[in-house]
């Protein structure tokens, strides 16, 4: 496996990722939102931090950065088009452009819909997406800054990776999200066996994800919308559960 990954518990419901270059052992973070449990894991496992990647400018996925960065001599890499809501940038990524970790390279994806300027990164070795709050375990992010036809149209710039792409959002926001998706697809087989799966995870303290691409279209509304009048009625239903 090329990269390794790791989900570190933030704030009251975050994810920061950690990723490790298994060829060079160059380490990165994705949307640190406070600089401790960062430090704390890289302490642990004795770990120097290389690199910061940013999906987007809110402070709960940019609080530790600047911290770390000046800790660690990291670099940080984030959404051109929101640099000047960020920390400063050493390199302000757009869409279409990759990025590197040791010999690992990430796609550079913009998904404006939560915000204008959201980006997620696609590493394929193993096949993983950060996607920030765009998509979320039977969830998407809310429309802080963008419509329902941009949402739709960066959910579904998701379709060309494969079903096994490990989705590795930013929030624990998956038994919430099942409540709601159980309303809204009632009868879907896989949900309900999802549901149950999440229920149990969570009574045991355990993260429900990554989740995997192959799971979300099976089971999350929002990615299984066949339009954009029904996503935005989905949403809009969401924004009031």
């Amino acid at each position: 496996m090329p990269i390794s990954i790791r989900a570190i518990p933030a704030l009251s419901d975050n994810y920061i990722w950690l990723l490790q270059d298994q060829k060079t052992g160059l380490v990165a973070v994705i949307d640190p939102g406070e600089a401790a449990p960062v430090e704390a894991a890289l302490n642990a496992a004795n770990l120097k931090l290389s690199l910061i990647l940013l999906t987007h400018h809110h402070a709960d996925h940019t609080g530790g950065a600047l911290a770390l960065a000046h800790h660690y001599n990291a670099h940080i890499a984030g959404p051109a088009s929101e640099q000047h809501r960020l920390p400063p940038l050493d390199t302000a990524l757009h869409d279409g452009q990759s990025i590197t970790l040791g010999q690992s390279t990430a796609q550079v994806i913009a998904v404006p819909g939560h915000t204008a300027g959201h980006i997620a990164y696609y590493f394929d070795a193993p096949h993983a997406l950060f996607c920030g709050d765009t998509l979320f375990s039977l969830g998407c992010g809310r429309l802080f800054e963008g419509t329902p036809a941009q949402m739709f149209a960066s959910l579904h710039r998701f379709d060309t990776l494969p079903d096994d792409t490990l989705v590795c959002c930013a929030h624990e926001y998956t038994q919430s999200n099942a409540a709601f998706a159980s309303q809204i697809d009632p009868t879907n087989t896989a949900l309900q066996a999802r549901a149950q799966e999440v229920a149990a995870l969570r009574a045991a303290g355990k993260p429900t994800l990554p989740s995997t691409l192959g799971l979300e279209r099976a089971t999350n509304p929002f990615l299984r919308a066949p339009d954009v009048e029904t996503f935005a009625k989905i949403r809009a239903q969401k924004d009031q559960f």
